[in-house]
């Protein structure tokens, strides 16, 4: 109310255009709306255009597997953007004050936090603005009875087991104020500080990563760019590539990055690794570099239809009854006349083997693909054909002696075209 108060005193003055917004919760039953009914009748009262919303809080906390809190707080939000898109504002103001800013910090840091996170609420950020953010409850309240502003006190603030930010504010911030009474000034001081190195810091994360590689559904980065950055910079070089990944923050906590970190360090020497991560999102890094990308559709084994073409992974393979011009894996079977063999292609399996024409003897899959330099994300999608069950070839490493065609004996051909044909620079090296 006082913000409201506020921000019409100044459009008044200077010509602004103001439009209220509010949302019933529904969380309180008759309270709730006796607070939209009292919206309602100060803004008819003061001449302000109100748009009014509302929702399911409980409903959608349980669909998507929110707390109460936090399930309100999306909600909430969410209508308050479309309505200032609605009114044409371009400015979104909310009334957090002082020691709103000093329960968010003390809350993060008895939770577990960042600096991000004892950095507090920022000012103004993608539009929102909190213009109340150094004035203190105390403030408010002198500012209401001297303007004689009316307004409704939400009765489960009063409740300190209502929430951990009620039972701060009831029972610990007093405490705190016996120590010192400008204990909330001094923890908002602190957090704007704090907030300055959070900037600094984030700046120069973006200017280390200004050269990442961006293509569908993948991201690279050097990891000789990561290594040379001050510790405190690394986290934030690999939160911006979930950015730029287009999956966002959200989720991705410091185990997640502390794992990538170790995963860097184990793989420092050439070796190869993988790390799945949220958003259907999968790490590894290979010859020095770093590749985040989404999750590729999971291959399973599919029957390949003479004559037919499938598509399977990143590629599309037809069975034929005789040799044809271009990629492909020629095999001979020697059944019954007339009998077809089942022949299907499948996810390469490591500890499959294969007897290569010239070798003294059968090497596993694994082998193979290292001694080609064939990374494991490339393993995993090489179509590997079996007949009647057993592997006869696997596409770029050969077919197995028992499977090899021979002089001018008849053979099946199984052509393969790649469905996209940019190849991974990095793995290439």
């Amino acid at each position: 109310m006082c913000l409201l108060h506020l921000l019409d005193r100044w459009c008044r003055e200077r010509g602004g255009q103001l439009s209220a917004a509010h949302f019933n919760h529904h969380l309180r039953g008759e309270a709730a709306d006796r607070d939209e009914a009292f919206v309602r009748e100060i803004c008819k009262s003061w001449d302000i255009p109100l748009t009014v919303g509302q929702g399911d809080v409980g409903e959608y906390a349980k669909r998507k597997g929110l707390s109460l809190e936090e399930a309100a707080r999306n909600l909430r939000y969410a209508f308050l953007r479309s309505a200032a898109s609605e009114r044409h504002c371009k400015y979104l103001y909310t009334a957090h004050h002082a020691d709103d800013n000093a329960e968010t910090v003390l809350l993060n840091l008895i939770r577990g936090t960042g600096l991000k996170g004892l950095a507090g609420m920022d000012w103004e950020r993608d539009g929102l603005c909190r213009p109340l953010l150094g004035v203190t409850r105390a403030e408010l309240e002198e500012y209401a009875a001297q303007w004689e502003i009316p307004h409704i006190e939400d009765e489960t603030n009063c409740d300190p087991e209502a929430a951990g930010r009620n039972f701060l504010r009831l029972r610990v911030i007093p405490l705190l104020k016996e120590q010192n009474p400008r204990v909330v000034e001094h923890i908002c001081r602190t957090a704007a500080q704090l907030r300055k190195v959070d900037r600094s810091l984030e700046e120069d994360a973006a200017a280390r990563s200004a050269h990442v590689e961006v293509q569908q559904g993948r991201v690279t980065l050097s990891m000789d760019a990561l290594a040379a950055a001050p510790a405190a910079v690394r986290p934030r070089m690999l939160l911006r590539l979930f950015d730029l990944l287009g999956v966002g923050r959200k989720d991705i906590g410091a185990v997640h990055l502390e794992a990538l970190m170790d995963l860097s360090r184990s793989t420092a020497w050439g070796k190869e690794g993988r790390l799945s991560l949220p958003h259907g999102v999968t790490a590894r890094y290979c010859r020095r570099w770093l590749i985040l990308e989404t999750r590729p559709p999971i291959l399973t084994e599919a029957q390949l239809v003479p004559g037919r073409s499938l598509s399977w992974g990143d590629y599309v393979l037809t069975l034929l009854d005789r040799r044809e011009k271009g990629d492909g894996i020629p095999f001979f079977w020697s059944g019954r006349p007339g009998q077809s063999p089942v022949v299907t292609v499948a996810p390469c399996v490591p500890g499959e083997r294969l007897t290569l024409a010239g070798a003294p003897g059968s090497r596993s899959v694994k082998r193979l693909c290292l001694d080609r330099k064939i990374s494991l994300a490339e393993r995993d999608r090489l179509p590997a054909v079996y007949v009647n069950g057993t592997l006869a070839a696997v596409w770029r490493l050969g077919v197995d002696a028992a499977f090899a065609p021979e002089g001018g004996a008849p053979c099946r051909f199984i052509k393969l075209e790649k469905q996209n044909m940019e190849e991974d620079r990095h793995d290439a090296q």
